[in-house]
């Protein structure tokens, strides 16, 4: 078990144990509705990496766990069996080079595997999402952060940002109403909703 300790907090495992931390605490965030699972969708672009389809932060936390197992089970099986000093050095820094490259690989191939088994559906967006009711996933919607699931008349679906300014919506499964589409920020607005008020429930 100390051998275990000593290689997390070595080089080069301490690198994916840092981004570990980090990628806990954001879930934990997530899961408490201080931020979104979206959050970077609009900063990074991880289509040419071949994991687009998902959230920016799915693959990366992904690929943080995976690299941390590769980097840390290599250096506790070569570490015994390579001397200190300079053939170590080396070869630690090929287990960052393979652990990385193993991660990113295994990270393709799990969005791919996903993007088969649950192939996009057409659902509402952005405009065509105002007015429909929403039920509120990954924690609270407020005027910081939100994702709420949107349903159209059609049955159809649609996972969408939404924004809740002066309204705290209860956790996970609480419902709105999105009524405006904010251009900029991409997210809709939402409101309280009320069930018996579903404009849809009174149409064709």
């Amino acid at each position: 078990m100390g051998s275990l300790f000593v290689a997390a907090a070595g080089f080069p495992t301490f690198l994916f144990t840092t981004a570990l931390v980090v990628v806990v605490i954001f879930w934990l965030l997530v899961a408490v509705g201080v931020t979104d699972s979206g959050s970077f969708d609009a900063d990074v672009d991880i289509d040419a990496w071949g994991m687009g389809g998902v959230p920016v932060a799915v693959p990366f936390s992904a690929m943080t766990v995976l690299a941390w197992c590769v980097s840390l089970t290599a250096t506790v099986l070569l570490d015994p069996v390579v001397a200190p000093g300079g053939g170590r050095a080396v070869v630690r820094v090929a287990v960052l080079a393979a652990a990385l490259l193993v991660a990113w690989s295994l990270t393709r191939l799990l969005v791919r595997l996903w993007q088969r088994l649950s192939p996009e559906e057409p659902g509402p967006s952005g405009t065509e999402s105002i007015a429909l009711p929403c039920t509120g996933r990954m924690g609270r919607a407020d005027a910081e952060s939100g994702q709420a699931e949107a349903a159209a008349q059609d049955g159809s679906t649609a996972v969408v940002r939404i924004r809740r300014p002066g309204v705290e919506s209860p956790t996970y499964g609480g419902t709105g109403l999105s009524h405006a589409y904010d251009d900029t920020g991409e997210f809709l607005r939402g409101a309280p909703y009320d069930a018996t008020l579903n404009p849809l429930r009174h149409t064709a």
